[in-house]
C-alpha cells in the first residue's frame, strides 16, 4: 500500500555519477529535505522559462534584477522613464546603493511574456546597465486594484476585461 498523496507522481531517472554527487551537495547546502524538492524547483524554473520562450502571450510574474553604474550620464532618469513606459507591467521596485557608485534595483513585474521581454530589452539598452536578469513564474499576483467594477489587470481569454461579478464566479 502506497503512502504517497494522490497528487504526486513518481519519477525514476539515471544521472552520471558526478552530476548525482553535485545534486546531493546542492541539496545539502540548501538544507532541503530531499532531492525531489530540489528537482521540482529546477523543473518549475525550466517550465516558466520555456513558457516565456514558446508562448509570448502567456501571463507571467517575476522579478527583474539590475545592477548599474549611477555615474553614467542620466542612467537613473532613463531607467525611471522606461519603467513608466511599462507601468502596467512594473508592480514595484526596490533600489539600494552599492559601493563604487553602483546600484542594485529589483523590479516586481507581471504581464505577457513578450511584454516582459520587451521591458528587459529596453532596460538592457540603457548605457550603464551592467547586469540584468529576469526570473519568472507562471503563478500570478491576484488583481491589485478594482475600479468601477472592472479588474484593472485581469482579462478574460478573449482579451476583454472581466467585471468583478465574472471574476468572483
Amino acid at each position: 500500500m502506497s503512502t504517497e498523496p494522490a497528487n504526486l507522481a513518481r519519477l525514476s531517472m539515471s544521472l552520471p555519477a558526478e552530476l548525482f554527487r553535485q545534486l546531493d551537495v546542492m541539496v545539502s547546502e540548501r538544507g532541503l529535505p530531499s532531492r525531489s524538492q530540489l528537482i521540482a524547483e529546477l523543473i518549475r524554473h525550466a517550465l516558466a522559462e520555456h513558457e516565456a520562450l514558446t508562448r509570448p502571450e502567456a501571463m507571467l510574474a517575476g522579478t527583474i534584477t539590475l545592477v548599474y553604474r549611477g555615474d553614467r550620464g542620466r542612467v537613473r532618469q532613463q531607467l525611471a522613464q522606461t519603467q513608466a513606459e511599462y507601468l502596467k507591467e512594473v508592480i514595484s521596485s526596490q533600489h539600494v546603493f552599492l559601493e563604487d557608485d553602483q546600484s542594485l534595483e529589483v523590479l516586481l513585474v507581471q504581464g505577457p511574456a513578450m511584454r516582459l521581454k520587451e521591458l528587459c530589452d529596453a532596460l538592457r539598452g540603457i548605457r550603464g546597465v551592467q547586469q540584468l536578469q529576469l526570473v519568472t513564474t507562471t503563478a500570478l499576483l491576484p488583481p491589485l486594484h478594482e475600479q468601477d467594477g472592472v479588474e484593472s489587470n485581469d482579462t478574460a481569454p478573449s482579451g476583454k476585461s472581466r467585471t468583478s461579478k465574472e471574476v468572483a464566479a
